[in-house]
């Protein structure tokens, strides 16, 4: 089988924009060798980064928890953004992902943190899919799975290979996502943010080692507050889930998106909610604001 050809879509490797079937790294590199680096998508609307800042935040948190060196202040950091998207595909599209990676760079394989290194920096753009209307309408179906990833999923790592499988769970059972529990209590989906809706209240897992952080979190604290909805982080049974009167997934391409089922069995009356109809509307109108 022929290895699919790379298009030319501009990228920035290392200092230079360039076509992205041009870049190259070095095998040696500890995020080929190891997955010894970390990852942010970005989401930007109209051209502009949707919650930079919170992005920054996290990125750093990530950096400082595997002790690898920012190579750039937050403002170099928006310049190269701002300076990609001006080469980015389908410059009509109104929203794109910008994919931002950092590994701990190159050196002579040893699983030791070897100082001094020159951390690789990569960066790509390209149009967002959204979701499809009649997913939004309609919601999705989920399914569920144990949450055998690592103790540190707070760390946006590019050793993904746990999301991987964890993703393919619910691409085999023909599904959107895999909702996963850890010792029965909630965690997160492979690549999204769960959320359970009781009573008008909107609670997810807590901020831990075991849940990565989502931009949508704060996102979902303000828009709760705006709403007059109770806005909860708790650990969450897994009884707690299958009684939920709705179910929510977050992400960066997903926005919000309502679950209808799960594991075949529909959550509520198995049609999307009153709660997430006002968060979608909430969440377009602060799209629009940050444009």
């Amino acid at each position: 089988m022929s290895t699919p050809a790379l298009p030319a879509t501009p990228c920035y490797l290392n200092g230079q924009i360039l076509p992205i079937n041009q870049a190259q790294v070095s095998v040696m590199d500890r995020g080929f060798i190891f997955g010894d680096g970390i990852y942010e998508v970005l989401s930007v609307y109209g051209g502009r980064v949707f919650r930079f800042d919170e992005h920054m935040e996290r990125m750093e948190r990530s950096l400082a928890e595997c002790r690898i060196p920012n190579p750039h202040s937050r403002a170099e950091w928006r310049d190269i953004a701002n300076r990609l998207l001006q080469h980015a595909d389908a410059p009509q599209a109104n929203a794109h992902l910008i994919y931002l990676q950092i590994t701990r760079g190159v050196a002579m394989r040893e699983h030791a943190m070897l100082p001094g290194l020159t951390p690789t920096v990569f960066m790509m753009v390209q149009a967002m899919a959204q979701p499809s209307e009649t997913q939004r309408t309609q919601g999705i179906a989920c399914v569920t799975a144990d949450d055998f990833r690592w103790q540190k999923a707070h760390i946006k790592s590019t050793s993904l290979l746990g999301a991987v499988m964890a993703r393919q769970i619910s691409v085999d059972a023909g599904a959107m996502e895999t909702v996963m529990f850890r010792d029965g209590v909630l965690s997160e989906a492979a690549a999204s943010n769960i959320w359970v809706v009781k009573n008008g209240v909107v609670m997810g897992p807590p901020k831990n080692n075991l849940v990565l952080e989502g931009i949508r979190f704060g996102v979902l604290e303000t828009l709760c507050r705006d709403l007059g909805l109770g806005y909860e982080l708790r650990s969450l049974s897994r009884e707690e889930v299958r009684n939920a009167d709705e179910l929510l997934i977050t992400s960066a391409t997903k926005e919000v998106l309502a679950i209808t089922t799960l594991d075949s069995q529909p959550v509520g009356n198995g049609q999307p909610g009153p709660v997430y109809k006002a968060l979608y509307a909430a969440y377009q109108d602060l799209k629009a604001q940050a444009q």
